[in-house]
């Protein structure tokens, strides 16, 4: 087995090997992972933080010991709170690198940070604060950045800067938490889910107070939420059907 690490603000992650296939996630600076299979131009990687698979470019992600794997995986939460900041090698390149990367694998890239950090677990109380940092962020499949980001990349990113792992993809989201009766019973923080016609999960968002949701589509912004799900407020219309809300515990 081996292992990676990447060691660049942000990455694409890869449905299959080539530059031309749908882009399923991203790597943020510090990001580690197992290589389950590598070729030529490519390998095939599982994310330690939430499990997810893809392809990565072979340029673009740092080998690291199994060692290394593991220590970063005990590793206390370190994470950065800047919305951009940099990284410095020895002969003083800036590497930028954008809000949630992981600072634990400074000593492996032999770089330097100097901006604000994340260090410890917070309250729930202040997943709506940092969701607003990411309030107008436009809409991009697969990512996880305040430069573009999708529905689930939002929820995962705003519940890790709190110190709570979230999966990846919003079906898989759905199958975390505890699940609650009515929208009255919920919390700002808690998880609204989202289903099309077949029953399947295909979006999720973060509720505030007062019917309020916090939501990635088309950017992240504001709309009302009631029983039957979310109304844009721009279109005058509901835009996704509600199917479960979620505690994330």
């Amino acid at each position: 087995m081996q292992y990676g690490a990447c060691n660049l603000g942000i990455v694409p992650i890869r449905l299959e090997p080539a530059d031309t296939s749908e882009m399923v996630t991203q790597a943020l600076f510090g990001d580690f992972f197992k290589v389950l299979e590598q070729r030529k131009k490519w390998s095939r990687i599982r994310f330690a933080f939430d499990n997810y698979e893809g392809w990565i470019d072979n340029k673009q992600y740092l080998e690291i010991e199994e060692s290394d794997y593991n220590r970063l995986s005990e590793s206390e939460i370190n994470i950065s709170k800047d919305l951009i900041q940099y990284v410095s090698d020895l002969d003083n390149s800036l590497y930028p690198i954008p809000l949630g990367s992981d600072l634990n694998c400074l000593s492996l890239t032999k770089q330097k940070y100097e901006g604000q950090r994340i260090t410890e677990k917070s309250d729930k109380s202040n997943i709506i604060d940092t969701s607003f940092l990411y309030l107008n962020t436009p809409y991009l499949w697969g990512g996880k950045s305040p430069f573009g980001i999708d529905c689930s990349g939002f929820t995962q990113m705003v519940y890790k800067l709190n110190g709570y792992h979230l999966l990846r993809d919003a079906s898989q989201q759905a199958t975390q938490g505890v699940a609650l009766s009515f929208i009255e019973e919920s919390e700002p923080g808690d998880l609204a889910f989202f289903d099309n016609a077949e029953g399947n999960i295909i979006h999720v968002g973060i509720i505030m107070k007062d019917n309020y949701i916090i939501h990635a589509h088309g950017k992240v912004r504001i709309d009302r939420l009631d029983h039957s799900g979310i109304y844009n407020i721009d279109k005058k219309m509901h835009t996704h059907r509600l199917r479960v809300i979620k505690k994330i515990i």
